[in-house]
């Protein structure tokens, strides 16, 4: 089954934060995973949430997401991504 991780971004520091970026698709790549939406416009048509940068990628499955976030090479890039943006991350099994 199919697996997503859905990010909500706040960049604080948006240079550091392209360094961070820029790593990823090398790493989502070894874990079979693609990114299908990286910010772009956001409208909330209910409730209270809006997110400054939605981030969506997708994932074989629930183990891909894992191996990909646990990945050795990704720690340093988690650090960054904090160092630079607050995040809020989920992972969640979908179609």
């Amino acid at each position: 089954m199919a697996a997503y991780v859905i990010a909500d971004v706040q960049v604080h520091d948006p240079e550091e934060y392209k360094k961070y970026s820029a790593g990823i698709p090398a790493l989502l790549e070894k874990h079979g995973g693609e990114i299908l939406v990286r910010g772009g416009a956001c409208e909330a048509l209910e409730g209270q949430w809006h997110p400054s940068r939605l981030v969506i990628f997708r994932f074989p499955n629930m183990e891909a997401v894992r191996a990909f976030y646990n990945d050795p090479a990704y720690q340093p890039l988690i650090k960054q991504r904090q160092r630079s943006a607050d995040a809020n991350l989920l992972a969640i099994e979908g179609v």
